[in-house]
């Protein structure tokens, strides 16, 4: 007896064969909800940042409308005479972040790579715990930190620089540091002393990151280099420094965005004062940030309007400051490069 099999074609093959097969991901349930999770907050985050750049700039426009370039270029914030500008006040911003930056990034980086690779595991997880600590102070108890316990000892440093390095303009003070009795008045309260107080705040933001991406350093190249017979610092200078170079550009914007936008402790520290110079050392400086925390309280609805301005200009530099990074970060990403 003859069975008769009726068999169905086969599937008619694409006309291009080098047209690649459509995958179905198979996302699990739990991971769907994650990934739309992720995605609506994310789009949050970038509706919120929108709508806050969207307020500030509406706000400006009064401003910029009457004072027009004039905002930018004025140094003087003296509203009852109608005069009103930024140009000190961004000087003293950059000033304050660039030695805060000065400061905490070799502090970072070398503190990141103990944590990684010299650091008893006995220690280990102490160290990390403080780092993380550190980060969670508010920036308020750094302030008086800097101003009662900081200040004191930062004059003397900032005396022993203007003595000896005072011939570049940075680092002169308008006094004689070689007098008997020399004027300590002229060095307190200057962006040097805010820097530093603003840097100590931003070495466990760098440190933590940084660290982050260290710990990824492959395990399998980091064994050859010591078999080859590098030290500790050679394994970490030619293997986990490159592995993490976007790690580390990362954890220092980080820090730069936070000495950016440093109120509280800035505005403790520092004596105002509106005028362009480039001497850090010196009694007197301001910033945005501070700036608008010092003034919004008594504000008029003008004066309101060309704080927000001065904020909405801060808003820019910083949001150019992270974009900038991430397109760097992008080009050169932890890992490029490697072959693990």
């Amino acid at each position: 007896m003859t069975t008769t099999v009726d068999l169905a074609p086969p599937p008619a093959p694409s006309s291009d064969p080098r047209t690649p097969r459509r995958l179905s991901p198979g996302l699990q349930p739990s991971d769907r909800i994650f990934h739309g999770g992720a995605t609506v907050i994310g789009m949050v985050v970038l509706a919120l940042t929108g709508a806050i750049g969207l307020f500030l700039g509406f706000q400006s426009i009064p401003t910029l409308h009457y004072y027009g370039l004039h905002f930018f270029t004025e140094t003087q914030w003296l509203p009852e005479l109608n005069k009103i500008g930024i140009a000190a006040v961004l000087v003293g911003t950059v000033e304050v972040a660039l030695v805060a930056m000065v400061v905490s990034f070799p502090l970072a980086l070398m503190l990141a790579l103990f944590i990684t690779d010299y650091a008893p595991k006995r220690i280990k997880s102490w160290l990390i715990s403080t780092v993380d600590l550190m980060a969670a102070v508010p920036s308020i108890i750094y302030g008086l930190w800097g101003f009662y316990l900081l200040q004191p000892h930062a004059i003397n440093v900032a005396r022993f620089l203007s003595q000896y390095v005072g011939w570049f303009p940075v680092f002169h003070v308008d006094t004689d540091p070689n007098a008997a009795v020399w004027q300590q008045s002229r060095y307190t309260s200057s962006a040097f002393i805010a820097g530093l107080a603003v840097a100590m705040m931003a070495i466990p933001l760098a440190c933590a990151i940084m660290r982050g991406v260290f710990d990824q350093a492959p395990l399998g190249e980091r064994e050859a280099a010591m078999a080859l017979g590098g030290t500790r610092f050679g394994v970490a200078r030619t293997v986990v420094l490159p592995f993490a170079k976007g790690g580390v550009i990362g954890g220092t914007m980080l820090a730069l965005g936070r000495a950016l936008g440093e109120t509280a402790a800035v505005l403790i520290i520092i004596s105002p004062a509106y005028d362009i110079k480039p001497r850090i050392l010196e009694a007197g400086t301001q910033t945005t940030s501070a700036l608008i925390a010092g003034n919004f309280g008594n504000a008029t609805k003008s004066q309101l309007s060309a704080l927000l301005t001065a904020g909405f200009v801060l808003f820019l530099i910083t949001l150019a400051v992270n974009s900038f990074a991430a397109v760097f970060i992008r080009r050169s990403r932890s890992g490029a490069g490697t072959e693990i």
